[in-house]
């Protein structure tokens, strides 16, 4: 049996504020619990809910010397859908109504959190030998690992792998209040280890000390390792190359299941797709107040509206999209100006477009399951989790051929009748305008070909488990 820890600062379903935590909480599940014993280890938050707070149970405790002073780590344990989760309290560093807060404060939290876990370890009954650390935030966990814990017997051997779910946070700190913070000697503090730009990095020190390191797609692999997409970190990655591997995300398959949706309006599988999208693109035009036309080419939208994820060429061409036959329905918060620009095109076309500012699980259900295309024309997306969601319902990807997008969708080819969905290479206003209107022009003209898009989309297989036996793989290689 190999042990296998997971370190992550959110984790569905106790906290959430982005993919990681889908990763850190649906992956552990699909693991081959034969051969492996995957438990997980988060911050105990106070913004938890007080539902799942209540199954968690007392565990053990410690003071831990951090910061000049003696530290409560409390320890606490739950079991939930067969995973034991364990929790690190400590009220002054995990307070607060969300996850993360003040960028200085949040590097002194997870570096109190990267050195409890550590020390946790021996109390636990629980000897992984792996540690898995998920982006800047556990950065610190193969560092300590490698310094104040190597002497003792119980840490000999544990081997560590370091996951960037996104390059761009990288947990810099000035390097004197880094120094202080996390106890590490000026030895760790040059530039071949932990000093990026004369700052302290705590993702540099984990992709420096980590034994194996991933990303979350293979494309994204390949990208962090030139100048536009490195971040900074390009060299480091390069120096690295052979212990960096891209193991694409997946999406949990009974939570985004159409024919078992129970947040949309009708529900559908693969042989009853065409019937099943009607109905609810029916649905929410009514909702929204749309124009209702069945044959209205329907564009769903969502995501946080930040020029990571393309909005700059959306607002671009938002009023010649307006002048198509087309309804575009966006959900999400982002930026001021992107929400202003949705709003003020809402109020300008509203039998066309619906922006709804806000964020809504049971909404983006919906519009997963009434669109006809969906639209992520990303500057940079490591994985991108939509495009699988999409991809489940039906519902057909208009996507920039980058990162994760470009792995997980595969570009109509009207010649060979190939394809998943739409994409286009150049971030370029005009080259994505084309290929939705490209898109648009297949919808109305060769509906035929359209159903056998959306049925091989339905066929693609991005479940967890997918991800899981590569993971797997990964694992034994560096176990052996």
């Amino acid at each position: 049996m190999k042990n296998i820890l997971f370190a992550s600062s959110e984790v569905v379903p106790f906290i959430k504020t982005g993919g990681l935590a889908d990763v850190a909480g649906s992956l552990p599940k699909c693991f081959d619990k034969r051969y492996f014993d995957v438990r997980v280890i988060l911050p105990k938050y106070a913004c938890i809910p007080q539902k799942l707070k209540d199954g968690m149970a007392y565990k053990t405790h410690f003071y831990m010397y951090f910061n000049g002073q003696n530290r409560y780590v409390g320890v606490l344990e739950s079991q939930y859908e067969g995973i034991t989760f364990y929790f690190i309290d400590n009220e002054y560093y995990f307070n607060g109504d969300k996850p993360y807060g003040d960028w200085h404060w949040d590097i002194e939290r997870f570096m109190f959190f990267d050195r409890s876990v550590l020390s946790a370890l021996p109390l636990l009954g629980f000897r992984p030998d792996i540690i898995h650390c998920h982006d800047w935030q556990t950065g610190l966990i193969p560092v300590y690992l490698h310094d104040s814990f190597q002497g003792g017997e119980f840490f000999r051997g544990i081997k560590t792998v370091m996951t960037i779910h996104n390059l761009k946070f990288q947990g810099n700190e000035n390097a004197e209040r880094f120094k202080k913070l996390s106890g590490l000697s000026d030895y760790y503090l040059t530039y071949d280890k932990l000093l990026h730009q004369r700052d302290g990095n705590m993702l540099k020190g984990g992709i420096v000390y980590a034994d194996a390191v991933t990303t979350v797609s293979d494309s994204y692999a390949e990208e962090i390792k030139t100048g536009f997409y490195g971040e900074g970190l390009d060299g480091l990655l390069r120096a690295r190359s052979h212990d960096l591997r891209g193991i694409v995300n997946g999406i949990d398959y009974d939570a985004f299941d159409p024919a078992k949706d129970d947040m949309i309006a009708c529900k559908y599988d693969k042989n009853t797709v065409t019937e099943g999208k009607l109905a609810n693109k029916r649905a929410l035009q009514q909702q929204l107040g749309l124009t209702r036309d069945d044959n209205k080419f329907m564009i769903g939208i969502v995501s946080r509206l930040t020029d990571q994820k393309g909005f700059d060429l959306i607002a671009y061409m938002m009023e010649r999209f307006c002048q198509q036959d087309l309804q575009i329905v966006v959900l999400g918060t982002g930026d001021g100006k992107y929400e202003d620009m949705f709003r003020h095109f809402a109020w300008k076309y509203p039998d066309k477009v619906s922006a709804n500012i806000y964020y809504s699980e049971e909404m983006s259900h919906k519009i997963y399951a009434a669109s006809d295309a969906f639209l992520m024309p990303s500057l940079f997306e490591p994985c991108g989790l939509s495009q699988l969601m999409s991809l489940r319902y039906g519902t057909l990807p208009i996507v920039r051929e980058t990162g994760g997008l470009r792995d997980t969708v595969q570009p109509y080819n009207v010649f060979e009748k190939t394809g998943t969905g739409f994409s286009f290479t150049n971030y370029n206003a005009h080259d994505m305008y084309n290929t939705v209107m490209f898109a648009h022009s297949i919808y109305v003209v060769n509906r035929e070909d359209w159903n056998g898009i959306v049925s091989r989309a339905m066929s693609a297989d991005f479940s967890w488990q997918a991800s899981a036996k590569k993971y797997q793989e990964m694992y034994d290689w560096l176990i052996g």
